[in-house]
C-alpha cells in the first residue's frame, strides 16, 4: 500500500523452478519438445505430458512452483507492491529459436505464468508470451495462443517484442504486420506491454548482459516508430505501455522539430513504466512523458537488485535498499504532486490495464480508486 492506496505494478516477470529453464535446453539439444508438461492433454502433440501436469515428486511439481512463487510474492511484499502483472522473462523469450520449438516454448512459459497467478490470484495477473515470427506475413499465428490465455487462463494483456529475433529484422510496429494482435487487443479492451528481448548484434557480444543494451535500443525505436505511426488512427482504442521508460529520452528542447510530435494526441494510447532505477533519470523521464502517461513498474524481482549507496546521491531516498524498491523514490520526487503519485502507482495502471480489477476483487481489502 501507498498512503492507503493499492500499489499496482505493470512490470513483473515469471518466477519458476530452475527446471523450467532446463526444459527448453532439452529441446535445443534434441531438436524436439512435446506438449507442455504443465498443460496436460491440452495443446496436442505428445511426449511432454509424462510429468503429470506438474504434480508429484518431480522438478516441475506444484511444491517446486509454490516455493519459487512464494519468494516472488515475499519480494513484492517487502517493497509494498500489492498487485503485479506477470509476463515472461524477456531474455528467456528467445524468439530466434527454431520455429517448431518456439510455439511449444511459448505454451510452456504461459503455463508457468498460469501456475504463478493461480498460487497468488489476489497478487498477480498474467500477460502472454506469443510465438512472434519475424519473417511471417503478420502476427496471425499468435492469435490462438493469445485467445487461449485470455479465455481459459484469464490473462489481462500480452507482451510483444519489437525485435523477437534480436537481429533488427522485424517490421516496424506501425505496419500492418502487427495488426492482428492490435485488433484483438483492442477488441478485448486489453493492453500491450512492449519489452526488448534478446540482442544478437555481434558488435556488442563482448558486453556482459548485452541484452540490456538491446532493451534500450528496441524500446527507444518502438517509442519513436509508434509516436510517428498511424496505428493509433487505425486502432484508436489501442493502448501500449513501453518498458523501462521508453528506452531513452529526448535530448532536444520542446520547440525542436527533432522531438517526437507534440501536435499529435497519443495521450490515450502510449504509456511508459517507471522501471528505471537512477533517481535523476526517473524524475526526468516522468517530466518528459508527463505523469498522466506513466505507470508504476519495478521488475521486482529482476535486474534492480543492486543496493543504493549513499554516495550515489546524498539526498536520495531508498539508500540501503535495492534499486527496485521504487515507492520511496517516487514519493521523494518534489516535482510530483500527491495526485501525480497516486496516478502513477494506481490510477494509470488501472486505466491502461483494466484487468487489475480481477485481482483487486479477490483481495481481502477493497481497492482504493
Amino acid at each position: 500500500m501507498f498512503k492507503g492506496t493499492k500499489v499496482l505494478d505493470v512490470h513483473g516477470h515469471a518466477s519458476a523452478p530452475t527446471a523450467a529453464r532446463n526444459w527448453i535446453m532439452g529441446g535445443f539439444s534434441s531438436g524436439y519438445v512435446g506438449a507442455s508438461p504443465l498443460r496436460g492433454s491440452r495443446g496436442g502433440g505428445g511426449g511432454g505430458g509424462e510429468e503429470g501436469g506438474g504434480r508429484g515428486a518431480n522438478p516441475l511439481s506444484d511444491e517446486a512452483f509454490a516455493e519459487a512463487n512464494k519468494r516472488h510474492a515475499d519480494y513484492m511484499t517487502e517493497r509494498n507492491i500489492d498487485v503485479q502483472i506477470i509476463g515472461p522473462r524477456p531474455f528467456m523469450m528467445m524468439g530466434w529459436m527454431p520455429r517448431h520449438l518456439l510455439q511449444r516454448w511459448c505454451e510452456f512459459t504461459n503455463d508457468t505464468i498460469k501456475k504463478q497467478i493461480d498460487n497468488y490470484p489476489d497478487r498477480m495477473l498474467g500477460a502472454t508470451m506469443l510465438p512472434q515470427i519475424a519473417e511471417a506475413p503478420d502476427l496471425s499465428n499468435c492469435l490462438p495462443e493469445y485467445d487461449m490465455c485470455v479465455k481459459e487462463y484469464g490473462f489481462i494483456g500480452t507482451y510483444l517484442s519489437p525485435d523477437p529475433d534480436g537481429r533488427h529484422n522485424s517490421p516496424g510496429m506501425n505496419t500492418g504486420y502487427w495488426d492482428p494482435i492490435y485488433k484483438r487487443i483492442s477488441d478485448n479492451n486489453q493492453a500491450i506491454f512492449i519489452h526488448g528481448t534478446n540482442c544478437l548484434d555481434p558488435r556488442i557480444a563482448h558486453i556482459p548482459g548485452n541484452y540490456q543494451v538491446g532493451f534500450v535500443v528496441e524500446t527507444f525505436l518502438a517509442t519513436r516508430i509508434l509516436a510517428y505511426g498511424d496505428q493509433f488512427e487505425r486502432f484508436p482504442n489501442l493502448r501500449i505501455c513501453i518498458a523501462h521508460g521508453g528506452g531513452a529520452l529526448d535530448r532536444f528542447i520542446t520547440s525542436s522539430n527533432h522531438r517526437i510530435p507534440r501536435g499529435k494526441d497519443i495521450s490515450n494510447n502510449l504509456f511508459f513504466d517507471t522501471c528505471v532505477y537512477d533517481t535523476d533519470y526517473l524524475a526526468l523521464m516522468i517530466k518528459q512523458w508527463g505523469p498522466d502517461n506513466v505507470c508504476f513498474g519495478t521488475e521486482a524481482p529482476g535486474s534492480g537488485g543492486a543496493v543504493r549507496q549513499a554516495s550515489d546521491n546524498p539526498n536520495q531516498a531508498g539508500v540501503g535498499t535495492t534499486s527496485d524498491n521504487l515507492l520511496p523514490v517516487i514519493d521523494s520526487l518534489t516535482s510530483l504532486s500527491e495526485e501525480d503519485k497516486l496516478k502513477i502507482i494506481n490510477k494509470n495502471p488501472m486505466r491502461v490495464f483494466p484487468g487489475f480489477a480481477k485481482a483487486l476483487e479477490r483481495s481481502p481489502a477493497a481497492a482504493t480508486a
